[in-house]
């Protein structure tokens, strides 16, 4: 038997007793459950990550593709960084278009801070494979269904593993499990505020095998709608125009995505490259928040426990964030005993949320065009707004502030 196959053979054996125990108990092997798993594991605390996907699957998965100077910090200072620190895309500005004109949103000279391209699936494989180097398994396949006695002391998360159900005892249970995850449902209707708000309107977004047409993100802000050109490597492109709310993928054949690109990207001296398209759908936009982050001894994390729409960026850095301040907590209780640092996770993070929230809410209201504005009145605030974005070095430093992530 090979070291892999007697790595997996010991993973089914635990997962089949029908009750083990651990300090954190973790749902969810995306970005925050897996980056909070490490912190402990670094701290000497013993977590179990249950992932309710295969590996491949949860590799695989296209997100997004920005991470904020606080989010690279702290990869390298959890030795993290080492595949990023070659292949990431290091930018120091952005590019806003409108009116047929181009302006540079410099991040260096702004507030000497940068962000970085590299895809969501690029951190997960990263993160999975330290996970692995530790000797710490994560069990793929196995499906959270609920969670149990979360104000006593030994919360227990019930789960499913070839086809049978098996109890995991911990001291915590982390909830990265997402927004349709079981975590969230178990804090009590009573006690739970929810705040959402749908955008009427989405983006068609691409994957195209085309070396990227600009070194920078360009943000345009068109008459006809807004459109963004990303990155993913120096060989693909990543590329989004906005769409009705309840649009259908198959409206848009591959002809009409790169016309209106064309059109909406338009700027003298500059051309946009096509190439085949590897994938397309259209992404809803949506901003939802869930207070309190906490009950009892469940915590959420991440989309567990908000959502924000991808104009800003902010949706993976924002739960690297959440998981960063919930590991302070963690340790100081494993420690000490003290939780006075848990008692204070909801209340610290959803500030940073919140504001979070209204950069991302601002920049998707600036860029877009309004569905209904049939007098044109959001369109020429929209324009004030953005000549006077442009020209002031005080609402570009605050633009850049923003985008690059406040300090943590």
């Amino acid at each position: 038997m090979t070291i892999s196959g007697l790595f997996g053979y010991i993973i089914a054996v635990i997962l089949r007793s029908s009750e083990i125990h651990t300090q954190v108990g973790i749902i969810g092997a995306g970005p925050a459950g897996l980056t909070l798993a490490h912190i402990l594991h670094l701290a000497g605390i013993d977590s179990i990550v249950l992932e309710d996907h295969t590996r491949d699957y949860v590799e695989s998965r296209v997100r997004a593709g920005v991470l904020e100077q606080n989010t690279v910090n702290l990869f390298r200072n959890l030795g993290l960084s080492e595949r990023l620190d070659v292949e990431g895309l290091e930018h120091r500005g952005i590019e806003l278009r409108f009116q047929g004109e181009s302006h540079r949103v410099a991040f260096d000279k702004l507030v000497d801070r940068s962000i970085w391209v590299y895809g969501q699936q690029e951190v997960v494989k990263d993160l999975i494979a330290a996970r692995m180097g530790t000797g710490k398994p994560i069990f793929f396949g196995a499906k959270a269904l609920s969670v149990e006695g979360v104000t006593g002391k030994t919360p227990v998360i019930r789960y499913e593993y070839e086809s049978e159900t098996h109890e995991l005892e911990c001291d915590f249970v982390i909830g990265c499990d997402g927004f349709h995850g079981v975590s969230r449902s178990q804090i009590p209707q009573s006690m739970l505020s929810e705040y959402i708000h749908d955008y009427p309107y989405g983006w068609v977004g691409l994957l195209a095998a085309v070396p990227p047409s600009t070194e920078e993100l360009i943000y345009a802000a068109h008459d006809s709608g807004f459109a963004l050109h990303s990155l993913r490597s120096p060989e693909l492109s990543r590329l989004y125009v906005q769409c009705a709310s309840d649009d259908v993928i198959e409206n848009w054949p591959d002809r009409r995505i790169w016309d209106e690109m064309h059109k909406r990207f338009e700027y003298t001296g500059w051309s946009l490259k096509e190439g085949p398209v590897i994938e397309k759908g259209i992404t809803p936009m949506r901003s939802y928040v869930a207070e309190p982050m906490q009950y009892g001894r469940l915590f959420l994390a991440g989309d567990a426990a908000h959502i924000v729409p991808p104009t800003g960026a902010k949706g993976l850095n924002l739960a690297i964030a959440d998981v960063d301040v919930l590991s302070q907590g963690l340790i100081e209780y494993f420690d000490s005993g003290s939780e006075v640092v848990l008692a204070s996770y909801s209340q610290k993070c959803l500030s940073r949320v919140w504001k979070v929230m209204h950069f991302s809410w601002w920049m998707t209201q600036l860029l877009h065009i309004a569905p209904h504005d049939q007098d044109g009145t959001h369109r020429r605030l929209q324009l004030a707004h953005l000549e006077y974005l442009t020209a002031s070095e005080a609402a570009l430093t605050s633009l850049a502030e923003q985008y690059t992530g406040m300090p943590l």
